[in-house]
């Protein structure tokens, strides 16, 4: 008879030997480089936590990471396991946990149980997304459901600054301040007293963070440089173009331009702009496109794009499918046309459209990811605002306010 195969643990001796060598390494560097002050979580026991986070920087990770001992095991979305020998790399030293971005990952959920019997504390960020206007993003109730299975205490943590210090949409750091502390903890016995609508409001009021506000400046000389990974929308315009340089941002149709102040604030240059700050301004977008009818647009397209497009095989490589395509983005459908592509995206038989990291977009169809991947100015937000408006009219719900994040 063959025997039953052991069952590998998940937790490795070497993930707390590797959380450790980074501490040492990784605290003086992201004091420097972020100016930010990290709280200790001074009431932990010998127990495993699930730490919930609202989500600024690419570094939130590690800044939890070194406000507890021993280490923690982050959800991740699958775009980090699909780069090959890197992805391996990073599976072998820290583990993370795997989630295919907007679908319900049953597997996800049976590795955080499996982490949480085996006493690791889990780190996950509701919302999903890094914020691109400084406010805390949608969260998904989902959460509180996950929550209760794993029954384990519930730290929450707010992470303060990271906007103003490193916008999603930037590639640099500013010099400013920054804060990660745990807010509260919400033990098993205390939640079980609370519905999930209460649990919910709990988790999502706590981490909700606002950074449209003047409170610390943030200092460096390229702090417009591509917002335009952001916006799309111009109030003199309508749907538009922009391009950034240093401190300024310019709209191609009418050449208006923008300052982006130390203060995170917006002035218009010899003009009143109507928005002071980038959260105003891409409230405003959502607004403008949640008022229009996408459907009209199907002759011509609405953006024309040139971008890298590979096929993702989940958790191991991304294919190259073409290295400069000629991307459209129609009310309808996204085509892609170059060498050795031909791809046809109808939205109405698109499962799903989602933004990674600053400026990649994914397309969910026929059981199969793409991945476009434009220039450095390229604005992947853009096709799943249309993507999300799109599908809402399609299904009666114009009103319906929520565009993907």
């Amino acid at each position: 008879m063959k025997k039953k195969k052991k069952d590998t643990k998940w937790m490795k001796f070497r993930h707390r030997v590797v959380r450790n060598i980074a501490y040492c390494i990784l605290r003086p560097y992201v004091h420097f480089k972020y100016g930010i002050k990290i709280e200790k979580f001074k009431g932990q026991e010998k127990r495993p936590y699930l730490v919930l986070l609202n989500h600024q920087t690419p570094f939130d990770q590690f800044f939890v990471g070194m406000t507890l001992k021993g280490p923690v095991y982050y959800m991740a979305t699958e775009d980090i396991f699909s780069m090959g020998w890197l992805s391996s790399v990073i599976k072998y030293l820290v583990a993370p946990i795997p989630i295919k971005k907007q679908t319900t990952d049953i597997r996800a959920i049976l590795n955080c149980i499996k982490v949480a019997r085996e006493g690791g504390t889990i780190a996950i960020a509701p919302e999903g997304n890094r914020t691109y206007s400084g406010r805390t993003e949608y969260m998904n109730p989902s959460i509180v459901s996950l929550a209760r299975k794993l029954s384990m205490p519930i730290l929450l943590y707010r992470i303060e600054g990271g906007y103003g210090a490193e916008p999603r949409w930037s590639d640099v750091v500013r010099r400013g301040k920054m804060r990660i502390y745990c807010a509260r903890e919400i033990k098993p016995e205390e939640y079980a007293e609370m519905t999930d609508s209460e649990l919910f409001e709990a988790i999502s009021s706590t981490l909700y963070v606002d950074e449209a506000c003047v409170d610390i400046k943030f200092r460096h000389k390229k702090r417009a440089e591509y917002l335009e990974r952001a916006v799309y929308y111009c109030p003199f315009c309508g749907l538009s173009e922009f391009e950034s340089h240093g401190d300024r941002i310019k709209c191609k149709k009418c050449s208006r331009e923008i300052e982006y102040l130390e203060t995170k604030e917006l002035c218009g240059v010899g003009f009143d702009f109507p928005y002071r700050f980038v959260a105003d301004w891409y409230d405003a977008q959502k607004a403008f496109m949640n008022s229009l009818d996408v459907t009209v647009y199907t002759a011509n397209p609405i953006y024309r794009d040139r971008a890298r497009i590979s096929e993702v095989i989940p958790c191991e490589k991304k294919i190259p499918i073409c290295e400069d395509a000629e991307v459209s983005l129609y009310g309808d459908r996204i085509t892609v046309r170059g060498d050795g592509a031909e791809l046809d995206f109808p939205l109405g038989e698109t499962s799903a459209v989602t933004v990674l990291g600053k400026n990649k977009a994914n397309i969910y169809h026929g059981g199969r990811i793409y991945q476009l991947k434009g220039s450095p100015r390229f604005n992947a937000l853009k096709y799943v605002h249309i993507y999300h408006r799109y599908k809402n009219i399609i299904k009666g719900d114009e009103n319906e306010q929520f565009l993907g994040l």
